[in-house]
């Protein structure tokens, strides 16, 4: 099997490919997953990290861009769409995946004009405009959420779940390591890290007089690392700060409650851990996506949320310490949130992929 997986400019659209590609090689280790994406984007980084290809197109995206950039950026559309003709004709694959955001449309549209078969994953409660524009020329449409809007109407919307790595799987069968003390794991996500940092900072001098019974693992991002660390040890917390997690099955297992933004894939990544979690929506994401993404667990109880611009340190730390409290409330809350999982989504959607081809 020869798989292009279109996409990227954040970890929401990337991680999800990942897990895709992990499962097409454990069916047929002689499979080729070639990952797609625009030059300069996180891929980058991470796929060759992964031990997968990646070629890159020549495309920007359009929103919140100036007038001016917007008319350039429309100008490499062309090209892009030129530039994946040319890697499908040196690939010849079988099955073309968009996983979301601006680097997958070009490479759609190639495979449609070149007849190869065409599927779209969602992440989001709210698609993306790319996805909603490319769900018309797709054979078929992987959602996330059953609640999806725009997408899950339409016949050849499959609600499968969002895919998740391997890795983070397999670590969710192992135990908790680091036993006694409240585990709090903060994550800022891949955008709006500092001002979350900054609230929990400010939460920590309303937890002084728990100190002593929390251990708290915080994510702060590359940027912020250096003065979230020395913060916590002028205020004599027990702290493990990273700039970036590499094992997150392994910060996962050991925390009692998660406070942390609401993307799509950490979303996947809470339920299919069962952890209670304290959401807190990164007020500027694409139609608001991570306020509805949020209020799925929030309706069901499997979260506590809070608004952005209703943050601050007191009513955060307010909530932590009633959660630190109730055990029961803690344990109900990630029952809750496993209920919601969908730890089978990348067979779920490998399934479909095979079944669309014939084989």
């Amino acid at each position: 099997m020869k798989v292009f997986i279109a996409g990227g400019g954040t970890g929401g659209h990337l991680f999800p490919g990942i897990a895709l590609a992990e499962e097409f090689k454990r069916r047929n280790p002689e499979s080729i997953c070639v990952f797609v994406g625009a030059k300069g984007g996180i891929e980058s980084k991470i796929i060759p990290r992964e031990g997968f290809e990646l070629r890159s197109i020549d495309i920007k995206g359009l929103k919140g861009k100036s007038f001016k950039e917007k008319v350039c950026n429309l100008f490499l559309i062309p090209q892009s769409i030129y530039q994946s003709i040319a890697l499908i004709k040196e690939y010849n694959p079988e099955l073309v995946i968009g996983m979301g955001g601006y680097a997958s449309a070009p490479v759609i549209f190639a495979a449609l004009l070149m007849g190869i078969k065409r599927v779209i994953c969602e992440q989001n409660t709210i698609p993306g405009i790319t996805n909603r524009i490319l769900a018309r020329f797709v054979d078929s449409i992987f959602i996330s959420f059953s609640e999806t809007r725009y997408l899950s109407s339409m016949k050849k919307a499959r609600f499968t779940g969002n895919p998740i790595r391997k890795k983070l799987i397999d670590g969710c069968l192992k135990g908790k390591e680091h036993k006694g003390k409240f585990t709090l794991l903060i994550l800022g996500g891949s955008q709006g890290a500092h001002s979350l940092n900054e609230k929990i900072l400010d939460a920590l001098d309303y937890l002084m007089p728990f100190k002593k019974s929390l251990n708290i693992i915080h994510q702060t991002g590359e940027a912020d690392y250096q003065w979230v660390c020395q913060a916590y040890k002028e205020k004599g917390f027990t702290s493990e700060v990273m700039g970036f997690i590499d094992d997150m099955a392994a910060v996962y297992r050991d925390a009692d409650l998660v406070v942390c933004r609401a993307g799509a894939t950490t979303i996947s990544e809470l339920t299919l851990y069962g952890k209670a979690s304290v959401l807190i929506p990164y007020p500027f994401a694409a139609d608001n996506h991570q306020e509805i993404n949020a209020r799925v667990l929030l309706d069901k109880g499997a979260a506590k949320m809070v608004l952005n611009g209703d943050l601050t340190g007191e009513n955060l730390a307010e909530m932590i310490i009633d959660l630190t409290a109730d055990p029961i409330a803690v344990s109900r809350m990630g029952e809750d949130a496993r209920k919601l999982g969908k730890p089978g989504a990348a067979e779920d959607i490998v399934d479909s992929c095979y079944k669309l081809l014939g084989s």
